[in-house]
């Protein structure tokens, strides 16, 4: 039954509900505190990495390939930890993908080549795409259906306390190694070695987080998938209904995924050019000394990124509250959104104060969305099924984002590279702007998707 309670969602929420939600939150918080130390360190690390003579549009390029080795092991590491999750517990399955991409993660701290750490990169992703599918149900599976959706979002609010985090992070790091503190150029590897806190949280819940009470009934009656790891998805696909919601789900969060991580991802290899003209000029003009200009990028990208982490709270928070109105129309609404903002931010962003404005934006547009993938993918697909379905749908777009990293690579440097000696940021630009059509893809879907507001989790058959 419809839970049609007139008590405020939180008052719903016992002791227990909250550890699940602290538990499951905490997981995703460090699962984006580990994606954006990567977003953060990867251009520092690839410069080291890959040594002098490398130039700028080289170093670039690589970095969207190793982002697209992420991706395919975040894809990888969901489709397959969502299946185990509804055959051998959700908890239990959330422990291990901690475990892993904590400890890659770490790994990373020594790589030697561009090629260790493109590999430290995709064995991370392994656990970090599980993480998603086994939090979200989790927590849809324990908390009552009246505060399901406002949990859900909060989930992905939280989750740029993470992104925040990340950049608090990099603020500290960079002052140690200005001081000197740490090595210079060796920033980025204390960056990797925080990514490996996660394993903490293991240690912390041993024992206390149980599996919710629609999962163990499925055991006990014996209704759990059977067979191998492609039971689960055997059965998604067998029956109309769960086959028509799992391609819904994956063609509007695949969207999403695509439009932040093959697209807004590159935002800041943008500012690094455009940042690096911008303070160039205040030195000739000597408003600025010559060896300022370097921290002054530094530091002008990290107020843009935690300014963007501030929209992007604010977005969630928005999408959660129009979500009540209806799903389908806080997902319009939020990518259209991104399809507007996206494209002018690129195409306008020219100095940190244009960045500082446009940035909070589009944050607020891009990653609204994100808190509707928590809500929604839950409620299409029932208990047996729903690590399984919410992880496909989820990470599949992983894949696609992959495939749109090496486009925008290509996009880069083979069909807009010739625009550099115009403007060192015009291949990037364009490539961006260009791939900006993604968003209609979703708006496209919307019409044939089902309106689940309102309605309890899908009955078990």
């Amino acid at each position: 039954m419809q839970n049609t309670s007139p008590v405020v969602w939180w008052r719903q929420l016992t002791g227990y509900h909250w550890f699940v939600i602290i538990v499951a939150s905490a997981a995703w918080f460090f699962d984006c505190l580990d994606q954006r130390l990567f977003s953060l360190a990867r251009i520092p690390a690839l410069t080291s990495l890959m040594g002098q003579g490398t130039s700028t549009t080289e170093i670039q390029s690589f970095g969207k390939i190793v982002t697209a080795c992420f991706l395919i092991g975040w894809g990888i590491g969901g489709l397959i930890f969502g299946a185990l999750g509804d055959k051998y517990g959700r908890a239990k399955m959330l422990t291990l993908t901690i475990l892993i991409y904590s400890g890659f993660t770490g790994f990373s701290y020594f790589s030697k080549t561009a090629m260790d750490f493109t590999i430290c990169r995709f064995l991370t992703g392994l656990g970090v795409g599980g993480v998603f599918g086994l939090a979200v149900a989790l927590i849809a599976e324990t908390v009552p259906d009246g505060a399901r959706a406002q949990a859900l979002g909060l989930l992905q609010v939280l989750s740029t306390v993470g992104n925040v985090t990340a950049g608090f992070a990099k603020m500290g790091i960079d002052s140690l190694e200005k001081s000197g503190a740490i090595a210079a150029g060796s920033g980025w590897r204390w960056m990797f070695l925080i990514g490996a806190m996660p394993a903490l949280l293991v240690i912390l819940t041993k024992g206390h987080l149980r599996e919710p009470a629609p999962w163990l009934r499925l055991k006990e009656q014996g209704l759990l998938p059977k067979g191998s790891i492609f039971g689960p998805y055997i059965a998604l696909f067998a029956e109309k209904r769960w086959r028509k919601n799992l391609l819904i789900g994956a063609l509007i969060s695949g969207t999403g995924v695509v439009g932040l991580w093959a697209i807004g991802e590159y935002a800041v290899d943008l500012q690094k050019v455009v940042f690096k003209t911008h303070f160039e000029k205040l030195v000739a003009e000597n408003a600025l000394a010559a060896d300022q200009v370097k921290p002054s990028v530094d530091w002008a990208i990290t107020i843009a990124y935690l300014l963007n982490m501030t929209g992007a709270a604010f977005g969630m928070t928005l999408f959660t509250r129009i979500a009540a109105i209806g799903r389908k129309l806080a997902f319009a609404l939020g990518f259209s959104s991104a399809l507007i903002i996206t494209f002018l931010v690129y195409w306008k962003m020219s100095s940190p104060s244009d960045a500082y404005w446009m940035m909070p934006l589009m944050g607020m547009a891009q990653l609204s969305v994100f808190a509707g993938f928590a809500i929604y993918l839950p409620e299409l697909f029932p208990s047996k099924l729903r690590s399984t379905g919410t992880s496909f749908c989820y990470n599949l777009g992983r894949f696609a984002a992959a495939a749109g990293s090496f486009f925008s690579a290509k996009l880069t440097v083979d069909v807009y590279g010739g625009y550099q000696q115009v403007d060192p940021s015009l291949p990037l630009r364009y490539a961006a702007m260009t791939m900006c059509v993604i968003f209609v893809l979703a708006l496209i879907t919307l019409p044939f998707a089902p309106e689940t507001k309102g309605r309890p989790l899908p009955d078990d058959v």
